[in-house]
């Protein structure tokens, strides 16, 4: 069994039991955050089912493991000739979130 889920922007395809990297999630390490509203397409044993947009009465349980930060990443800008050069450095805030359930409701 997988669906299509989506959070904060992004889309992802999920599996019970999958851990996954999403962007940073206002819950704490070891609460469960259900998700609702943002199952598109789900598929299990019987077939199937793709919402429009979204599929009706199915949930995602997701359990936070842990907030981090990931690897830096250098922006330079420069304009030749200009003597402009501008560099900046910038690392993204994650949560690690663990697939704990999949219900079409």
């Amino acid at each position: 069994m997988y669906a299509i889920v989506s959070l904060q922007g992004q889309q992802f395809r999920v599996e019970p039991g999958e851990t996954l990297a999403v962007n940073r999630m206002d819950a704490e390490p070891g609460e469960t955050v259900t998700v609702k509203d943002g199952v598109l397409l789900a598929k299990n044993d019987d077939g199937l089912k793709v919402g429009s947009p979204r599929i009706d009465g199915a949930t995602v349980e997701l359990e936070v493991l842990e907030h981090f930060r990931g690897d830096k990443i250098t922006v330079f800008k420069m304009k030749r000739r200009k003597r402009y050069r501008r560099k900046n450095g910038h690392r993204q805030e994650w949560t690690r979130v663990r697939v704990s359930d999949i219900s079409l409701g």
